[in-house]
Parts: structure tokens; sequence; C-alpha cells
């Protein structure tokens, strides 16, 4: 097998894995915020990267084990990971923790609940960096609180 499509076999495990939590219902991080939606998961993923440009900010990764297994051929059910950031704030966050750099982007986490709606989940950036206790970082991650919050309230508006 190519190395290429090692990584992605890899990838693609990994999100499955992220898919469903560990107990149905239940995040095991702080400031987890999961909003259901009555779009499908293609509307949602179509309304949330509306949202993002919407509010400034730009989807810089995205992943979707879905996607992947199904180029494979294999049917699974639709999720995404978009990561949203903007150089503004990666330029800020590194001057006040390099570390902090390995948090970054911030994801939305798009599900399909399986009967025509979808589920946008994300952490709040202060949530995120809390753990590096710099006054400038946690001031930057209040700033992108007030923005995860207006794109996932956005995304999920019908």
């Amino acid at each position: 097998m190519p190395r290429i499509a090692q990584r992605w076999a890899a990838l693609a495990v990994i999100f499955i894995f992220l898919a469903a939590p560990a107990t149905a219902g239940e995040w095991p991080h702080p400031g987890t915020h999961s909003l259901a939606s009555d779009k499908s998961f293609a509307r949602l993923v179509k309304a949330l990267n509306g949202a993002i440009k919407e509010n400034g900010m730009f989807a810089v990764t995205k992943a979707s084990a879905s996607a992947g297994a199904k180029r494979r051929g294999i049917d699974i059910a639709g999720n995404m990971v978009i990561g949203v950031f903007r150089n503004d704030f990666a330029v800020r966050m590194l001057a006040a923790s390099v570390e902090a750099g390995i948090e970054a982007p911030p994801r939305f986490y798009i599900t399909d609940d399986g009967d025509g709606s979808a589920t946008l989940t994300y952490r709040t950036p202060s949530a995120i960096f809390a753990p590096y206790g710099t006054a400038a970082l946690d001031e930057m991650a209040g700033e992108l609180d007030v923005i995860f919050a207006a794109i996932a309230e956005q995304a999920v508006e019908d």
C-alpha cells in the first residue's frame, strides 16, 4: 500500500473513533457545546462553511472519515471535522505560548444523526487554551469564544 494511502487509512480509523463519544450524549472535555440541528448533514456542512466566512474566519483544515470511507466503498454515518482559525489569532497565540500551537486550529465537528438531522459540536477556545495559563492567550481565546458561538448559532439556525 502506498505511503499516502496508509496515512489516509490511519486518519480514517482515527476519525471513526471520533464519530461517537465515549458515552452517548456526554463529552469528556470541559467547554464542549453540542447544538442539534434540523438540517441534514450536507446542509449543516454547507451552512457551517458559510457561517465561518461570514464571521471573518477561515476553514483551515477539513477531515472526514465518512468521505474517506465512501471513496473506499464503505458507508458510515457522516462526520466532518473543520478547523477554524485566522492568521492574526495564530500570531497572537504563538506570541503568548508556542506550546499552545498544538491546539490550533480549534475545530467544529459535524455528525449525521441518522434521522435526516445533524449535530454541530465544538469546544470553546477558552477551554482549549486554558491549560496554558497566560493572560494574553486567555484574552485571545475569549475573543474566539464569541466568534465560535456566533458561527455555531448561525450554522444551525433555519
